[in-house]
């Protein structure tokens, strides 16, 4: 970092105006301008710890999932396969019972709303003209 940039980690006439004007408008803001100042040196050596613990991290992860494709013991791995072919064949089944299961009970709701519509018509068109001159009246 250059120590000619205006705004710097350091006790300079913007970082102050910046910090003061932070607090009047929203005082977070100037909250983090004055961490800025105290602590922004420090910045780059955190951010570089943070990116090396996050990288370690993840390489982790990554060994973790190459760990379980294969063991070294082919009779294992081999097993291991067909075993997994064997649940995505059955995942593949219970989808398919699943959609066939939704279908029926989405005609089985189309059925029933068939019939109350079928009903509300009929109990529409018995009603006789009295009744609806006497229903009007009231």
């Amino acid at each position: 970092m250059t120590q000619s940039a205006l705004i710097r980690p350091a006790w300079t006439p913007a970082t102050i105006a910046l910090m003061v004007i932070g607090f009047m408008v929203f005082w977070p803001l100037g909250l983090a301008m004055l961490a800025y100042i105290l602590w922004g040196d420090r910045l780059g050596s955190f951010k570089h710890e943070v990116n090396r613990a996050t990288d370690g991290m993840f390489a982790n992860c990554r060994r973790a999932g190459r760990a379980h494709l294969r063991t070294g013991n082919i009779a294992f791995d081999e097993w291991r396969e067909k075993e997994l072919q064997r649940l995505a064949e059955e995942r593949r089944k219970l989808d398919v019972m699943r959609d066939e299961f939704d279908e029926y009970v989405r005609e089985l709701r189309r059925a029933k709303d068939q019939e109350e519509f079928d009903r509300f018509m009929r109990e529409r068109d018995n009603r006789t003209p009295t009744n609806e001159v006497t229903e009007a009246q009231k």
